[in-house]
């Protein structure tokens, strides 16, 4: 479900946090320190490369024909513990400088393969593809993950914490695949360069290998298969063995640029310039410094993130601030290590809060540095950036965690924003601990967290808090949370969508698998709802009365079918009770009230594998004393690997004592991909809330791993009916409201 219908959905309420985490089998409270209660029972061991090796996806040279190998896979899904129906044979060596990791794929099937992503980083749940991971720093907290699929498309992750899996890492690495009538073969270079571990004579990496068939909708893993375990359960991952002495190579990576600009003159929406264009070039740097083997710097100067994608719409039908993903990458490397609080509610650090201003336009950073990385049982992260332009600020993040047990840390956080002109300080900090456990095989996650801000011309500390326990299984999972967040708490790095309540969140989750009528897996929440209460912090939440706002959830039918399908049908039962009048659409308010409505709710969305899918969501009822309708359809055509054309459209039509409005927000992608290194990507938006509509074109090529050549087109121009320049008259190019074309040329170096 994409983020705007859950905003659209929820109207006045707020979406139900669920923070399950990963399982890990076991049997017992893990209690141990060190490397944990239960020993590594499966090994490969790495050969070691004489000849050269061509990555190619074809496995000629000697080494693969007598490098150790492992074939025992087994399934996670659809059946927990079975032989995979496919066979996978996986085979690793070495040298002095890369990890190579074969992978070989049969396949009974091969018309019936899926492989329909090219791109770098594209989501590949829509294809055959395979995963590796890497536990470098053998502590079973951390790892990377490399990721193709038939076409050699390369994906990568960071995980780090319990559920910590952060996409948006890119690292240095590269792979080649082939394929033949009886199946596919990935063959992956991992440089040691792109990994972070302690340099001794008997390295050893943890390490584990999920495959994925589409067509059948089967996970397989060669550890780690149950189905309350999975690739990011640390706790019982195999290992690389016979590394040798391993040691990082090239301690210094520079990233210098070169941008041109051409800026259009703006406009408003009657045609009236607002700002002169320009034409301008800026060039800058970037460098990653190892410091230790396991502590890394970076540096800025003059940094720019022109090729970024522009942020998608939304159309905000709530009195609530909305949270944005941060896709700038410097920020990206290690940023859940700087995570304290809950994402997207309450958090000390939002790296969006540095470099951008409160609309998202940009604001330059002149120069920053961030060190982080492993000091034995220590994880340290330290961010610095200085602003420029109008904010002229410098902001600062110091984080620590030390290692509890097997997973388990304590932690803490300090931010501080020193802005120009006598503002003085602003300052926050946190503490918290997390508790990952195995109990009689089931997993059990209790969590606290509390932090504090203080404000220039504010006496004392703001508090916030929040108290915790999850306990995801494949039965029952269950979550529950209490917070405390004080009307005067304001984190100056940090992001908060409601200050001065009392809020719980939670569900109780029964997900049976019944085996008939094609469905593999139930989730249902009735007769205990989901639930999303916020009270004033001078009320309680046991007392309805004193409630701002509350979402209730019963979900009487809903899950996955074998075939990838999943269907929903649930019944809502929402509040809000705004004390301040609202603009909830362009010309519509709501006035203060107490509100009460109950909504239904039909949802189904189709295996993304499919060449052409579709989704289709409706939720219906009541709405602040009247009545909406929400609508989303959905739909994606996959060419085979080049083509992917997709679109989403929501729409809500609500009539309201005060007035009736239909919002629209519409949001199309065609992707042409030539190869897995030369990408085209157009994403054109419209909302009638706004009245634009913006294009973002950007071409993408990689002539090395670690180059890149950018070519971006950013413009939006005005939908209003009554203006002059109105799209798509071809007289509206001439006074867009905003326009940029950029080329940004990156060259990696390592001195």
């Amino acid at each position: 479900m994409s983020t705007v219908t859950r905003v659209t959905i929820a109207l006045a309420a707020m979406s139900l946090l669920t923070s399950a985490a990963p399982a890990q089998q076991g049997s017992s409270v893990d209690t141990s320190g060190g490397r944990g209660a239960s020993a590594r029972s499966a090994t490969i061991r790495a050969a070691a490369i004489l000849t050269t090796v061509t990555l190619d996806g074809i496995l000629q040279e000697p080494v693969w024909a007598t490098a150790d190998s492992i074939d025992d896979f087994r399934q996670r899904e659809p059946l927990e513990g079975s032989s995979a129906t496919e066979r996978t044979v996986v085979r690793v060596a070495h040298d002095a400088a890369a990890l190579y990791i074969a992978v070989r794929c049969d396949d009974s099937n091969m018309r019936g393969v899926r492989a329909s992503q090219l791109h770098r980083d594209a989501d590949l749940s829509s294809d055959d593809n395979v995963r590796l991971l890497i536990d470098s720093f053998d502590d079973r907290r951390s790892a990377f993950v490399f990721g193709t699929n038939p076409n050699g498309a390369m994906w990568d992750a960071q995980f780090s914490g319990v559920d910590d899996v952060n996409e948006n890492w890119n690292g240095v690495w590269a792979v080649a695949v082939s394929r033949d009538s009886a199946g596919w073969t990935a063959e992956f270079r991992i440089p040691l360069l792109a990994l972070r571990f302690h340099a001794g004579t008997n390295t050893e990496f943890g390490f584990n290998v999920r495959r994925f068939i589409r067509r059948k909708n089967e996970e397989d893993l060669w550890r780690s298969y149950g189905r309350a375990q999975g690739l990011y359960h640390l706790a019982n991952e195999g290992a690389i063995t016979d590394l040798g002495a391993l040691h990082r190579p090239h301690d210094l990576e520079v990233y210098p640029y070169a941008l041109g600009r051409a800026v259009e003159t703006e406009h408003d929406s009657v045609g009236g310039e607002t700002t002169p264009g320009f034409v301008g070039a800026k060039a800058g740097v970037d460098a990653k410094l190892g410091v230790t083997p396991t502590l890394t710097a970076d540096l800025t100067v003059n940094t720019d993130f022109a090729q970024v994608e522009a942020d998608q719409q939304v159309i905000n039908l709530t009195r609530f601030p909305f949270f944005f993903p941060e896709k700038r990458e410097f920020f990206l490397e290690s940023s859940g290590l700087l995570d304290l609080g809950t994402p997207g509610r309450v958090q000390l650090f939002y790296s969006r809060r540095v470099g951008l201003d409160a609309s998202g336009a940009p604001v330059p950073i002149l120069a920053g540095g961030r060190v982080y990385g492993r000091l034995g049982p220590w994880k340290v992260g330290i961010l610095d950036a200085q602003t420029g332009a109008g904010d002229n600020a410098n902001n600062a993040v110091v984080r620590v965690q030390h290692d509890l047990f097997d997973r388990s840390y304590v932690g803490a956080i300090g931010t501080l924003h020193a802005g120009s002109g006598g503002q003085g300080v602003q300052r926050a900090g946190g503490l918290d601990i997390d508790l990952p456990l195995i109990v009689h095989g089931g997993n059990l996650e209790p969590k606290v967290w509390i932090a504090g801000s203080q404000t220039p011309g504010l006496p004392g500390t703001a508090l916030a808090w929040r108290i915790s326990t999850d306990n995801p299984n494949d039965l029952f999972d269950n979550f529950v949370s209490v917070y405390r967040i004080d009307s005067g708490f304001a984190p100056p790095l940090g992001f908060v969508r409601r200050t001065g309540i009392w809020q719980t969140t939670g569900h109780v989750d029964f997900m049976p698998r019944p085996g008939v009528l094609g469905i593999r897996q139930l989730v249902l929440t009735f007769p205990i709802p989901s639930w999303d209460v916020i009270a004033n912090e001078r009320g309680s939440l046991f007392r309805s009365a004193d409630w701002q706002t509350a979402w209730f959830e019963w979900r009487v039918l809903g899950g996955d079918r074998q075939n990838g399908d999943h269907f929903e049908v649930n019944f809502q039962r929402l509040m809000d009770a705004p004390t301040d009048t609202f603009d909830i659409f362009r010309g519509v308010a709501v006035p203060p009230g107490r509100y009460w409505w109950s909504r239904y709710e039909l949802q189904y969305f189709m295996n993304p594998g499919r060449p052409l899918s579709f989704g289709a969501f409706v939720n219906w009822g009541q709405f602040y004393g009247g009545h909406s309708t929400d609508l989303e359809l959905s739909a994606a055509w996959r060419a085979g690997g080049h083509i992917v054309v997709s679109t989403d459209l929501t729409r809500t039509k609500a009539q309201l004592p005060t007035g009736a409005f239909t919002a629209v927000l519409s949001a199309s992608r065609l992707e042409y991909d030539l190869n897995t290194r030369t990408s085209l990507l157009a994403f054109v938006q419209y909302d009638n809330e706004n009245e634009r509509v913006d294009f973002n074109v950007r071409f993408h090529w990689i002539p090395v791993i670690g180059d890149d050549v950018f070519l971006v087109w950013n413009s939006g121009y005005t939908t209003d009916p009554l203006a002059r320049f109105r799209f798509p008259d071809t007289r509206a190019l001439s006074r867009p409201l905003n326009g940029a074309f950029v080329v940004k040329v990156v060259h990696r170096l390592t001195p």
